[in-house]
């Protein structure tokens, strides 16, 4: 084999056409992506003007202190992510501030489509319910991305840890106003955004609880004119996936909403979507939940217990209301994120 110069340089496996640099105008769509071989440098073309920083391995491995357990904050399905620190010595006017660097592991649940998708929708989408993409790295086979930092960790973290001191009510409703804010700017968005794995462990607390979505390596382009929807490989989390899409892949913003919902249900009941350590009718927490939601002499049995009865009968009323509405079996007849957060505001 005839060995290039050009075969020594690291490349990332993405575009089959180099995609021409953008402007403010336009945006990327992960669509436009496949499987064909281009430079690093490309695809940092490809993203001019989305502020993100390209780091190199080496200056990561600085920052995380050689990738260190004493900086390991947790393990995805994307990988391992370890806390750093960053200022302007890596890049001029970069901002000081303690960063969270997410590892791919090449043999997990995640790979690189997973990657570049999150590149691409939070390299160009920022909002302050979405977690800040601060830059990323391309080198060899070496995927990383490096956020803002998190101190509270995840909602999953906060919500379902033992010993960990309950979230008061008035948090858990601006937790979910949070949420649904940021799930409104995606389906919003010019071109449409669906998340497709909404769920605890991928929201994230800051240190007043402000919640930002995270982890969009399974979102989707949504459909786009008279296209009612797109159809897509089914993939999610159990116990949160709606039903609609699992059976005919079928991906809607509808899809988003029901997971909402089940994420409702969890705020209200202290209990996980999906728990196999309990009997089997009590394992799936919307079939276990959901009859009890529009009657108020069930819905205060199962309440979290955490709560203590700390909290207003009528809020905890209407917001069981949404999360019922959200779990309709019909997707059409689901509310939209923006009537969604039309509900939450005045309970907020």
């Amino acid at each position: 084999m005839k060995i290039t110069w050009q075969s020594l340089i690291p490349k990332c496996f993405i575009p089959n056409k180099v995609i021409p640099k953008q402007t403010s105008v336009s945006r990327i769509s992960i669509s436009d992506f496949g499987y064909s071989l281009v430079l690093p440098e490309e695809l940092s073309d490809s993203l001019a003007g989305s502020n993100l920083y390209v780091f190199t391995l080496a200056e990561l491995k600085v920052i995380t202190n050689g990738f260190s357990s004493s900086n390991f904050l947790g393990q995805g399905g994307f990988g391992p992510v370890h806390k750093g620190f960053i200022d302007d010595r890596f890049r001029p006017g970069l901002k000081a501030q303690t960063v969270a660097v997410k590892v791919l592991n090449l043999n997990g649940l995640q790979g690189h489509r997973e990657w570049l998708t999150e590149v691409i929708f939070l390299g160009q989408l920022r909002h302050e319910h979405m977690v800040k993409l601060i830059g990323y790295c391309c080198e060899g086979e070496n995927r990383l991305l490096v956020y803002e930092h998190m101190p509270r960790g995840s909602l999953e973290n906060q919500l379902f840890r033992k010993y960990s001191v309950p979230i008061p009510w008035s948090t858990r409703i601006q937790i979910a106003l949070g949420a649904a804010k940021g799930l409104a700017f995606l389906h919003q968005a010019k071109k449409p955004v669906i998340y497709r794995d909404f769920k605890a462990s991928n929201i994230l607390l800051d240190s007043d609880y402000t919640a930002k979505l995270s982890d969009f390596g399974l979102a989707r382009q949504g459909p786009e004119g008279d296209a009612t929807h797109v159809t897509t490989r089914v993939m999610g989390t159990h116990g949160y996936a709606a039903p609609d899409y699992m059976c005919t892949g079928h991906l809607t913003a509808a899809s988003d909403v029901y997971s909402y919902g089940v994420l409702l249900l969890e705020l209200l009941t202290g209990r996980r979507a999906m728990e196999r350590s309990r009997p089997s009718r009590e394992q799936r927490l919307v079939d276990w939940a959901r009859s009890s939601l529009k009657e108020p002499r069930k819905l205060w049995r199962i309440m979290d217990p955490k709560l203590e009865g700390q909290y207003s009968e009528t809020a905890a009323l209407k917001t069981a209301a949404l999360a019922y509405q959200c779990l309709d079996q019909r997707p059409k007849s689901r509310p939209t994120m923006s009537t969604v957060i039309q509900t939450l505001e005045p309970l907020a």
